[in-house]
This record gives structure tokens, sequence and C-alpha cells, in this order.
């Protein structure tokens, strides 16, 4: 029974630490992915990465993008798609540079330092999809764009990173086939999404069984998951686009109403706590400046490359800045990169600690710089 006591202390300490933060004027975020931190291995120990906390953290961060596509609007993120693209390719192209010359300039070899630049050009939208949400502007022209550059943003590092392994390590990568797939999953969930999504429902809706439509969202959500997964692309851009598809239905205030209490209830919680349990300190006292250097160079990469190009397609001082500054975390994307560059040998092990505590520096750092530039607002009323 040690996973149900998991269970209540994962459920329990996020929602208390949330609270907390909010009455110090900060996004619960911040409070909950520091709990992880505080409850974690390299603190107080009373939660381990486990199983149950790995797939429930990812059953969130799914539920958590896929009420974000719900909630968006289409005809938004299309008006602002040259946005998207501008500020996408200057957050992935910035961090490269910085994150390569640090690298240098820190004795890593040339590929441990390009692989390093391409793990901090990750963006980790989830996170500020949540602070958006509380703060009020998820659904607003900032929201919009600073989502659609995410998903951009994460295909480009994703092949960005296939092509890398596949010379570094010299295992030969079909960059055709790897676009090729790319290009054909977006072209399914067109086509799914604009004609399958509305029968499947309006077919399950006829069900005389309990939750029809909820059940029916979950398993689109899911299956696109897994297309995306199989097309590799990931999983939570799959879960965003069957929101989006979903949106444009008759049962979308329905679905989101029913889903977003078991998503926030149970599985998102185990989300962020997740984020703050791989923090460990030991040896960080021999690489305090390598840290240092590259917490810096982590919040301006993607503040500087993202607000500029924000601020060179149209948007005003205030929102490229909070738009940059939506784009620094790096969360679950640069932690499963930075896993995969240790294990294909292309990140340093002495360093590999040092880099996940950017990592997640880069995380908490984000609400807090959102809800200073952003402030509060009332959505509806804007």
């Amino acid at each position: 029974m040690h996973f149900v006591l998991t269970i209540v202390i994962v459920l329990l300490a996020s929602k208390i630490a949330g609270q907390i933060s909010i009455r110090l004027g900060q996004p619960s975020v911040l409070g909950k992915i520091i709990a992880g931190i505080l409850l974690g291995p390299a603190l107080l120990g009373w939660i381990q990465p486990s199983e149950l906390i790995t797939e429930f953290s990812e059953i969130g961060v799914l539920l958590l993008m896929f009420l974000a596509g719900l909630e968006t609007d289409v005809k938004s993120l299309n008006q602002n798609m040259k946005s998207a693209v501008a500020i996408a390719v200057a957050g992935v192209i910035v961090p490269i540079l910085l994150g390569w010359a640090g690298g240098v300039w820190f004795g890593l070899t040339t590929t441990e330092a390009i692989f390093l630049g391409l793990v901090l050009a990750a963006t980790s939208v989830s996170i500020s999809v949540q602070v958006l949400r509380e703060l009020g502007w998820l659904n607003s022209r900032e929201g919009a764009a600073l989502l659609g550059a995410a998903v951009l943003d994460d295909i480009i590092v994703i092949i960005l990173i296939a092509v890398a392994m596949g010379f570094f390590t010299g295992e030969s990568t079909n960059l055709g086939l790897l676009l090729g797939g790319q290009v054909a999953f977006f072209a399914l969930i067109f086509v799914l999404g604009r004609w399958l999504v509305p029968y499947f429902v309006h077919a399950f809706a006829r069900f005389k069984i309990t939750e029809p439509i909820v059940t029916a969202a979950i398993i689109i959500a899911f299956a696109f998951a897994w297309g995306a997964d199989f097309f590799g692309v990931s999983g939570i851009i799959g879960t965003y686009f069957a929101g989006i598809a979903l949106a444009r239905t008759e049962w979308a205030h329905q679905i989101e109403d029913k889903v977003s209490p078991i998503a926030y209830g149970i599985f998102v919680p185990f989300f962020f706590i997740n984020i703050g349990l791989p923090i460990s300190f030991d040896g960080v006292g021999d690489q305090i400046w390598f840290i240092v250097i590259f917490c810096i160079i982590a919040v301006i990469s993607k503040w500087i490359g993202c607000g500029l190009g924000a601020r060179l397609t149209g948007f005003n001082t205030k929102s490229s800045i909070g738009i940059g500054a939506g784009m620094i975390s790096r969360g679950e994307v640069a932690l499963i990169l930075a896993s995969m560059g240790l294990g294909a040998g292309l990140l340093p092990q002495s360093h590999y600690t040092s880099i996940i505590i950017v990592v997640i520096f880069s995380t908490l750092i984000t609400p807090p710089l959102l809800k200073m530039v952003f402030g509060k607002r009332d959505e509806h009323s804007a």
C-alpha cells in the first residue's frame, strides 16, 4: 500500500504548497515545483522517483496540454502564426549559440557543447500554460503566439536532436523519413480533427452509459498522444491538437468541465511535483560557476531570442518581454533530452547533475517572471 501513501503525500503537498505560493503573490505552480524539491531525495527524502509518479506525471502533462487545446482560440492562433514562427526560430538559434559558446568555455568538447546548446533550445510550454491560465492570459494574442511558438520549437528541436545524435554517434539518420513522419502526423491530425473527431464524439453521445462524451474525449486525446509519439513528435503536441479539434465541437465546454477535475484533482499535481524530484546537490560545489553561468544563459537566451522574435513581428515591448519569459521554462522536455544525451555519450556524466539543476532553475523562474510582466487580468472582460 506504499503507492497509496505516495498519492496522499503528493496531492496534499502540492495543494498546500500551491496555496502558500498564491498567498505570497506567486502562481501556484511555483510552490508545487518547490514542494517536489523539498520532498524529494535532495532534501527530506519523503518521496522517491518511482514508476507510479512517472506514469501519473505523464498523464498529467498530457491532460494539461489537452485542456490548453480546448481553451485555445484557433482564429487567434492562425492570426499569430507568423509571430510564432519568428519566436520559435529565434528561440532555438540563440540558446544553441550561447550554449555552445558556454560549453566550449568550460572545457566541453565541441560535440558536448553543441548538444548542450540543443538541450537549452527546448521549451516546456506546459508550465507557462498553467501560469497563463491562472493569470488570465492563456486565451490572448500573447498566449496564442506563445503556444504556437512552443509547438514549433518542439518540432525544430526534435529534428535537430535526431540529426545531431545520428551525426555524432555515427548512427544513420534518415532526415527525409524523419521530416516525412512529422508532415504525415500533422496531415493526419488535420483530417482526423476536422472530420473523424466530431463524428466519433457524436456517435459516443448516443451511448446509454455514464459519461460517454468525456470518455470519447479522453480516448481521442490519448490516441492523438500515441500517434504523435509514433510519428516522432512529442505526445503533448498530440493532446494539444486533440483539444483544438474538440474545441470546435458543441461538447467543448462539457468536456472541459468534466476533464478539468480529473486532471487538476489527481494527475497534474504529480507532474509539477515530479519536476523537482530529479534535483541532487551531490558535487554541486565543484561546479558552482558552471551552474551560475548556465542558469544565466538559460534565461537570457530564450528571453532575448524569443522576445526579439515577438518584437520584430508586431508585439509591443511589454508583450515581447512576457512572451520571452514564457518560453524560458525547459521543464520535462529538456530533462528527457539531457537523459538521452547522457545515454548516448553526448553529455558528460560529470556535468549531468549541474545541467539538471539549470533546467529546474529555468522552470522555477518562469512563473514569477510571467506574473511580474503580465500581471493578473480578467480574461473574460479583456
